[in-house]
């Protein structure tokens, strides 16, 4: 049994919670400062989840952010990084006083970032965090792949990659993780994995873009029903962008054909938030105007993360080895009406 903390009651690390808790370890979820209303309401009515729409399991601990500390203190086995990518610097403050040499984080977190103009992924911020705090003996892995929260709650079959370029390391989380419905594969590519589950994102907007781009001579009646070469094609181009984004920036390009990639791309793009942005685009509306009149309050990362990795992408890429990319960075970034280059 390991004492695990899960940082951000947000879904998928709620969900998470699940499969802890089926290998008999001692779990407790906290919400950040932002989710003290969430955590009253998940505390009130018998662990039910409102973004989850279920009830989690009743062993599961549930605290508001004002017992991060101290649970902390007490010690801890593992710790979960259950936050937005915005919220990666604030998970770090939150952990270093109590950070243990080489005590396992978990990063369940999509996303990359920019420092000192270089494109870096989420572990290697928070190492650089906590080195800064003190900390030189860090161990992070990643956990990627095709894994929507509510599917998750419910037990449904799931795969999903964990990351660590000590693969010991990967092997010893897999043990305290895996269940007979949530199995894990095992890599040494952190990198990779983490620069796949961030892209899918932007490509996954373009996916759903499909029905509009698919012909727009015709009729929508037509689109929606004859659409899928257009998305077919689309999925083919995306993976091959994948492939040379992911090893231009110190993945491996196999990683890219797994979970992480493939998987975690195939659904993004069937459904959820970025396809939902990127059916907009492709009806021709403009990003912006799109975000204000049908996804206002909804967070689509795909649209957070160009806007994050835009400049420095465009600085560093080839426009010619990644036309999708660079459309879809021009949509967002500088709003305008997305066009693809067949």
């Amino acid at each position: 049994m390991k004492k695990i903390i899960i940082i951000g009651a947000g879904a998928m690390g709620s969900a998470f919670a699940v499969p802890c808790l089926e290998n008999k370890n001692d779990v407790t979820l906290v919400g950040t400062h932002l989710e003290d209303e969430l955590i009253k309401g998940i505390k009130s009515n018998n662990n039910f989840h409102p973004a989850l729409k279920m009830e989690l399991p009743s062993k599961l601990k549930v605290e508001k952010f004002e017992k991060l500390s101290s649970i902390l203190e007490s010690g801890v086995d593992i710790i979960v990084a259950g936050v937005s990518s915005i919220g990666i610097e604030w998970f770090v403050k939150q952990i270093a006083k109590d950070y243990k040499k080489n005590m396992p984080v978990i990063l369940l977190t999509k996303g990359l970032a920019i420092e000192e103009n270089e494109l870096i992924t989420l572990s290697d911020k928070i190492k650089k965090l906590l080195k800064e705090k003190g900390h030189t003996e860090i161990n992070i892995s990643a956990i990627k792949g095709p894994c929507l929260a509510a599917g998750l709650a419910n037990k449904m079959r799931t795969g999903t990659v964990i990351a660590n370029p000590d693969i010991k390391e990967t092997e010893l989380l897999k043990k305290i993780i895996s269940t007979d419905y949530y199995s894990t594969e095992i890599s040494d590519d952190l990198t990779g994995i983490e620069l796949s589950g961030a892209i899918k994102n932007i490509y996954s907007m373009l996916i759903g873009a499909s029905e509009g781009l698919s012909n727009s001579k015709t009729s929508k009646e037509i689109q929606s029903k004859y659409y899928l070469n257009t998305s077919a094609s689309l999925i083919h181009r995306s993976i091959s962008e994948m492939v040379e984004f992911v090893s231009y920036y110190g993945g491996k390009a196999e990683t890219v054909y797994g979970l992480a990639g493939l998987g975690d791309l195939y659904v993004s793009a069937i459904g959820g938030r970025n396809s939902m942005m990127g059916k907009y685009l492709g009806e021709g509306y403009l990003y912006k105007d799109a975000k204000e009149k049908f996804m206002k309050n909804i967070t689509v990362e795909g649209a957070q993360l160009a806007l994050e990795i835009g400049p420095k992408i465009l600085q560093d890429l080839n426009p010619k080895h990644f036309p999708l990319m660079f459309s879809m960075l021009s949509t967002i970034c500088e709003n305008k009406k997305l066009q693809i280059d067949w």
